[in-house]
């Protein structure tokens, strides 16, 4: 066990940044399966999953690509997706869409559907 686990601290790290430009590669061509944070910077809810995206990226770094893309820099991608509303977290593999999450929900939560639905 690492220091930080033992301190009860989670190492955490940037997700990949989208935008309506990168999507398709970052997303649709990925060699791994990815996980996209749909969100807002007036969302709270948004606010609070933050740093729970960062963990999960940190933890599943080189096994899942985890990325976030504020909507208004990507309001194509948004709608072409679906996304009516923040945070909307979706879980890619192979290229297709495995699981969508709608609003706040905790880091288990997330952990449970990467490890059942994208790593298995």
């Amino acid at each position: 066990m690492g220091i930080l686990k033992f301190l009860g601290i989670e190492p955490e790290k940037d997700p990949v940044e989208l935008t309506d430009e990168n999507f398709q590669k970052e997303v649709n061509e990925s060699d791994v399966p990815v996980i996209v944070d749909f969100w807002s910077g007036s969302c709270a809810p948004c606010v609070k999953l933050a740093p729970t995206i960062k963990k999960l990226a940190a933890k599943y770094e080189g096994r899942v690509k985890v990325c976030h893309l504020n909507v208004a820099n990507g309001m194509k991608s948004a709608a072409r997706m679906g996304v009516r509303g923040t945070p909307t977290v979706i879980f890619y593999k192979d290229g297709g869409v495995v699981e969508r999450v709608v609003g706040f929900k905790g880091q288990l939560y997330y952990e449970e559907i990467i490890e059942e639905e994208i790593l298995k």
